[in-house]
């Protein structure tokens, strides 16, 4: 038990001795001592009004290969700038509901691939092969495949100038000289087009035709869609074949 001190009761009646916080010695009789901590003012930062010149000596090599990249080589180590604009199209591409004729074997290859690759990857999810240990798919599959690969949406694809020479651009079709820098237009009529130009094909040569043909390959299924005397990427012009 702690006796009254000389400083009197605390609050609950006890003897209580009332130390401040304070390192230092407390008498008796004095009035606690209380403490302030004094924090220091922040000091200003100091304010560049330079460049760091070891920054500026970085950036300029960088600067230098980036204006390297927009040019290409010409004669005696001299360069020339390329330059990128949006195809311009004609009357006929721009309103025609129809694929233009000079675009008609870009849009039949497209066509093939695309048919050939979703019955392609519909044949890999086949895990019963037919007596030859070939995956077939049904009848009602593949024309359920077929009609899928004309109604898709057709977004990667679209019209690109290269060389004056306009040309669909997109999966399935050969890479021919592109330039550094060049600009396709997508959307529009094109996906329309193409998927018109698909279901023509289907309709055409219908899916036992066509399936059949897939099952020989890529290649047989663009000839017979685009090959042939009067075919879309024959020479002859296919002006007077069906619009398609």
């Amino acid at each position: 038990m702690v006796s009254p001190g000389p400083w009197g009761k605390g609050e609950n009646g006890r003897g209580e001795v009332s130390v401040p916080h304070w390192s230092g010695l407390v008498l008796p009789g004095q009035p606690p001592l209380h403490t302030r901590t004094c924090t220091p003012a922040p000091q200003p930062q100091p304010i560049l009004t330079e460049p760091a010149p070891r920054t500026m000596r970085l950036l300029l090599p960088l600067l230098l290969l980036l204006l390297r990249a927009w040019a290409v080589p010409g004669d005696l180590g001299e360069r020339a700038p390329l330059s990128a604009t949006a195809p311009q199209l004609d009357e006929e591409e721009k309103y025609s509901a129809h694929m233009p004729v000079h675009l008609r074997c870009d849009a039949c290859m497209v066509v093939a691939y695309q048919m050939w690759q979703h019955l392609a990857k519909a044949e890999a999810k086949l895990h019963t092969p037919d007596s030859r240990g070939q995956q077939v798919l049904s009848e009602l599959v593949y024309t359920d495949v077929l009609d899928r690969s004309c109604s898709q949406t057709w977004k990667d694809y679209g019209v690109q100038e290269v060389n004056q020479v306009k040309r669909l651009t997109g999966p399935g079709l050969s890479k021919g000289p592109e330039p550094g820098i060049s600009v396709m237009i997508t959307g529009g009529p094109w996906p329309t087009r193409l998927s018109v130009t698909c279901f023509h094909y289907l309709g055409e040569f219908g899916e036992d035709q066509i399936y059949e043909a897939h099952r020989q390959g890529r290649a047989a299924l663009e000839v017979l869609l685009c090959g042939g005397p009067r075919g879309a990427c024959s020479k002859e012009a296919p002006g007077t074949r069906t619009e398609l």
